[in-house]
């Protein structure tokens, strides 16, 4: 049998996610293969630097932990095609997550209506959420 928590458990991992990484964290949208791990050296070019709201997660519902307030970098870093995200400690330098970012659909761990990025552009995430598994 595999190991199941109680949703009540899951929701208290989820929302220490939000008390670790603290308050106002920053999220980058970056090009090229995410790195192996949260403490491998940064890879690609950074396309989109976010400012996160304080509190940039709503509390942990059913296992869910969804974004909340506005995401958004309003004139983006570089041209390129976003792959992979990471979210920073306010210092900008300490990782707490990373996934990849794909198209609507793609599967990605982070989705996007276009990976394409336009210096200057403004740049939304609209919708994220995770999971916590052994539901």
């Amino acid at each position: 049998m595999a190991l199941q928590l109680s949703t009540a458990v899951r929701n208290a991992a989820l929302d220490s996610f939000e008390t670790t990484v603290g308050v106002s964290p920053i999220l980058k949208i970056k090009s090229g293969t995410v790195p192996a791990t949260c403490a491998t050296a940064d890879a690609g070019t950074v396309l989109a630097t976010l400012s996160l709201p304080s509190d940039f997660m709503a509390a942990a519902s059913g296992g869910v932990k969804a974004k909340s307030g506005i995401w958004e970098d309003a004139s983006a870093d570089a041209t390129g095609t976003a792959a992979h995200f990471r979210v920073y400690a306010t210092d900008g330098t300490t990782c707490h997550a990373q996934g990849t970012v794909t198209v609507t659909g793609g599967g990605g761990d982070m989705t996007v209506n276009n990976t394409s990025i336009a210096a200057t552009q403004p740049f939304t995430i609209t919708t994220f959420s995770f999971t916590c598994g052994n539901a």
